[in-house]
């Protein structure tokens, strides 16, 4: 079994017990979340899919950690100007596990 679910603007594929990184959530390490919006849902072949959501579909999600991901070096140059611009970006990650999926 598995389902289609929105998780803070991105749509991820999640299956029972399976660990993913998603973009940071406000919730404690260790607390229980809830994604209702479930785009859809593959029960062993039987395939319910939302307009735009499924009825009654539900996602329950344990937070692991919170953790920063790779750095990213941004770098900004004018050739002839003089002009150089270097900054550095390390964005935030939830992992999350996967408990339940209901639908």
């Amino acid at each position: 079994m598995y389902a289609i679910v929105e998780i803070a603007g991105q749509q991820f594929k999640v299956e029972k017990d399976k660990k993913l990184f998603v973009h940071h959530l406000d919730a404690e390490e260790g607390a229980s979340v809830d994604f209702d919006k479930v785009l859809l849902v593959d029960n062993d072949g039987k395939v319910a899919v939302g307009t735009p959501t499924v009825e009654g579909a539900k996602v329950t999600a344990k937070v692991l950690e919170h953790v920063k991901g790779d750095k990213v070096i941004v770098f900004k140059k004018k050739r002839r100007k003089g002009y150089q611009k270097m900054n550095g970006h390390r964005q935030q990650f939830t992992q999350i596990q996967v408990e339940t999926i209901v639908g």
